[in-house]
């Protein structure tokens, strides 16, 4: 794992000095920014978004679908956790903290949109980070290609119906066209860019020998040269959403740290449940780590751009997504720690 993954929550913690520091400072720059709209949509953070999320589309190989017979018990746990467990138990922590636990601390609206944010990102499941969790715990590299390329493809068809439908019950009402203009934009079209660009590189490579070989290093060679504009984007991202909540976070700096304590709750929880699942289910240790990892972890970049496409910049829903990003790495890192020194409780990998 290179330095930027290994220190992600430093990074991310500066961003947010960052942000806050130049929110207070030239709060009209901000304001500017903020109204650069087209559809609800904010044009510049949408380019920050594309930005991190393309690199990690070209990653997703689609051929690898064929091979979901190979291991159709994780790919079962995967499924069954990313999207009939993690979205409802994500939607009810958040009611139960910010509707009772923490009524007192937050007004009403705020917790609404707190809540909202929770359960975006509980409806996106991990696509990028899922590959640096599997590697460093030995997981089934193909196997982790076809979760993340049938769980991006279920995302198509299933993020927006159960966010509108977890939203409503919350009373959270958001306008369809907008959750779909979201899902088109920040899933689908990256999507649709990432697999033209590998049927791109493997034409180029049709008349060169080793054509494998060949595609392969264009490809990491596009993804080596793409990977530090995606770090950029997301730190650019955080630096504008802190930047426009600047006000709200100095006059209320408990407010992460009340968001902050469903997440872990919701992020550890999650695991146990999958683990304990996997090992239920007698599955390969190296199908276990990632099967597990893809449900706990989240697909932060999307929960964030669909967040500022449905509630604006300056919401607690955009504040809510980004504290995810903050909590899930050292969280995560936490996870890959205690699944290396139980490699024992499973059978032998494949």
């Amino acid at each position: 794992m290179g330095i930027f993954e290994r220190y992600l929550s430093v990074w991310i913690g500066l961003s947010i000095l960052l942000g806050v520091t130049l929110g207070l400072w030239q709060p009209d720059i901000f304001q500017l920014i903020a109204e650069l709209e087209i559809a609800h949509v904010n044009i510049v953070v949408a380019v920050f978004i594309w930005v991190m999320i393309y690199p990690m589309m070209v990653q997703i190989d689609f051929s690898s679908i064929k091979d979901v017979g190979k291991n159709p018990k994780g790919l079962v746990l995967t499924i069954i956790i990313n999207w009939f467990i993690k979205p409802f138990t994500m939607a009810a922590l958040g009611w139960l903290f910010f509707n009772y636990l923490f009524a007192d601390l937050v007004d009403p609206e705020s917790a609404q949109e707190y809540i909202a944010g929770m359960i975006l990102l509980g409806v996106a499941p991990c696509t990028a980070m899922v590959f640096v969790w599997s590697q460093l715990t030995k997981g089934d590299p193909n196997y982790t290609l076809v979760q993340v390329s049938v769980n991006d493809v279920i995302m198509i068809f299933a993020f927006a119906p159960i966010s509108a439908f977890l939203l409503g019950v919350s009373d959270i009402q958001v306008p369809w066209e907008t959750l779909l203009i979201s899902v088109l934009l920040y899933v689908l079209l990256p999507l649709i860019a990432g697999v033209v660009t590998r049927r791109i590189l493997n034409k180029n490579s049709n008349n060169i020998e080793s054509n494998t070989d060949s595609a392969n290093k264009s490809l990491d060679n596009l993804l080596a040269t793409l990977k530090p504009w995606s770090v950029i984007g997301l730190l650019a991202t955080v630096v504008l959403l802190f930047g426009f909540q600047a006000n709200t976070i100095i006059s209320e700096p408990q407010t992460i740290g009340l968001i902050a304590i469903p997440l872990m709750i919701q992020t550890y929880g999650i695991f146990i449940i999958a683990y304990l699942a996997a090992k239920w289910m007698k599955l390969p240790h190296n199908i276990a780590a990632p099967a597990c990892l893809i449900g706990t972890s989240n697909f932060f970049e999307l929960a964030v751009a669909v967040a500022i496409s449905l509630f604006g910049l300056h919401s607690g829903a955009a504040l809510a997504t980004v504290v995810g990003v903050l909590v899930e790495v050292p969280v995560m890192l936490s996870l890959v720690y205690f699944i290396n020194h139980t490699q024992n409780w499973f059978v032998k990998s494949e």
